[in-house]
């Protein structure tokens, strides 16, 4: 299964190389751009950057602070963090191209001493009890069968009493998914939970759930935006086609009648350990 999802999210050799050409292709160099330059690619979730923002504020973070990213991606919400809030970032994600374009892209940012990235296991985090002051996950969840032991591995490294916030895409009552999708492209490596079965699950990994947020709406009217985009211009140099290839115009098509007919859902839950 892990093969899977890493053939999935990891087809494009070199990514760091390619993220490179593009950004000379539109003008900018690496290593003198911004977070904002890689937002289009690297906030590999939906609702990008904002969704990001919007948990980071429940995490109680500080400059001090040691946070967790599991299912780190490109890096993207790490390098948000360690921008807006000083602290430093762990990432951990089962693909090594997106690991090691991670790095180098915190690099070109000038962020490379805040976060670092390790290729890893989510279900098996290889960090002693009670390291981090905060931890996310954010849309990693639906390629794991094994959810319980992503939470309670999220549980034994946070520190007592800290907040882990969680973001995923889960199952709808509207039907069955429409595929591709981002995360997958057939039912092999997609399993969503509902959200009754995450509440157990973040609750039977020992964690009390502070806040639970559907942002549904706002979702199917941001990939409404994006496929519109896509539809009425040339695509921007940077974008998720940019490792989920020509699929990815598809992928938003059909995202877009999965929010909209209830097939998913997008619920963030703030829990404390």
């Amino acid at each position: 299964m892990q093969d899977k999802v890493q053939a999935h999210y990891g087809s494009t050799e070199a990514l760091a190389k390619t993220i490179a050409e593009r950004l000379r292709a539109a003008g900018k160099e690496p290593g003198g751009i911004t977070t904002a330059d890689l937002s289009s690619l690297d906030e590999f979730h939906i609702r990008g950057r904002k969704a990001t923002l919007e948990l980071a504020s429940r995490m109680e973070l500080g400059p001090d602070s040691r946070v967790l990213d599991i299912g780190s991606g490109l890096g993207g919400p790490a390098r948000t963090l360690a921008e807006v809030y000083g602290c430093s970032v762990t990432g951990i994600d089962l693909t090594p191209e997106f690991c090691a374009a991670a790095q180098d892209m915190s690099r070109w940012v000038g962020l490379a001493e805040k976060v670092s990235f390790a290729q890893g296991d989510a279900t098996a985090l290889p960090y002693p009890a009670a390291t981090f002051d905060a931890a996310m996950t954010i849309h990693v969840a639906m390629n794991i069968v094994a959810k319980d032991a992503l939470y309670a591995g999220a549980h034994r490294a946070l520190k007592p009493g800290r907040i882990f916030a969680v973001y995923d895409v889960l199952k709808g009552d509207g039907g069955e998914v429409l595929f591709p999708v981002p995360w997958a492209r057939d039912p092999a490596t997609s399993h969503l939970a509902t959200p009754a079965q995450m509440r157990d699950l973040l609750q039977g990994s020992g964690f009390r759930i502070l806040d639970e947020a559907d942002s549904t709406e706002e979702s199917g009217a941001w990939f409404r935006e994006a496929a519109a985009r896509m539809s009425a211009s040339q695509p921007p140099p940077l974008s998720f086609r940019t490792f989920l290839g020509d699929d990815f115009v598809q992928m938003t098509r059909n995202q877009v009648r999965n929010l909209t007919e209830g097939r998913i859902k997008t619920v963030s839950y703030i829990c404390r350990s």
